[in-house]
């Protein structure tokens, strides 16, 4: 496991890689973030913002989306992968909007989970980019990055992942730190061609040290 100074330099590391990191969800409000992120889970960014172009265009407020039969919400989505039930989901989240937050967003991660097809990766996404709270949202790639560094433990939890990256990152670069994390995740430690070779992290990579002792 990494101790505090290679952690730090872990970061230090990826601030300089990916300094402008931050969510590649396009989206104009907090309404439209979370219809994004919703969407967002188990498929590409970049998919869903080719979706979200036609879709943000219609429906601009949560009557706006529960004016239509589900079947419509669902062809309009239909090449978004589990279309079906997050359909089902937007229409009641839409539903809740309207019946408990006077048709807006809340910005609490409390109140947020509560919406439908809302879970605490999409709640800390959301109160960070939206609503500027320090957050660590852990998706795929920072779970496996924490894990290949050696910042976790293999065997953490999501929870356990989230908890532990809290401790050991300054408060402040929560949410800048999550970003960094996504882009090294998404475009160097890939799932299944992390680019070991040309990592200026190779040193103090657990995972990567193994990888690199194969390729010998």
């Amino acid at each position: 496991m990494l101790n505090q100074k290679q952690i730090r330099q872990c970061l230090d590391i990826m601030a300089e890689m990916y300094p402008d990191a931050k969510g590649e969800l396009e989206h104009s409000n907090a309404f439209e973030l979370v219809i994004a992120v919703l969407l967002s889970a188990q498929c590409t960014d970049k998919l869903v913002n080719k979706v979200t172009a036609d879709l943000f265009q219609k429906y601009k407020t949560p009557e706006d989306y529960l004016s239509v039969e589900l079947s419509e919400l669902e062809n309009d989505i239909r090449s978004i992968g589990l279309y079906r039930s997050k359909a089902k989901n937007i229409q009641k989240l839409c539903q809740m909007l309207l019946d408990e937050y006077n048709g807006e967003v809340p910005s609490s991660k409390e109140e947020l989970v509560k919406l439908a097809g809302v879970g605490r990766k999409t709640a800390n996404v959301v109160a960070s980019i939206a609503f500027n709270e320090p957050s660590i949202a852990v998706d795929t790639h920072v779970e496996r990055v924490s894990k290949r560094l050696g910042i976790c433990k293999w065997k953490d939890s999501v929870l356990e992942v989230e908890n532990t990256l809290m401790k050991k990152v300054p408060r402040d670069e929560w949410s800048v730190t999550h970003h960094r994390m996504i882009f090294f995740g998404r475009y160097h430690c890939k799932a299944r061609n992390p680019q070991c070779p040309e990592c200026p992290l190779l040193e103090l990579c657990r995972e990567g040290k193994k990888r690199m002792k194969k390729l010998a």
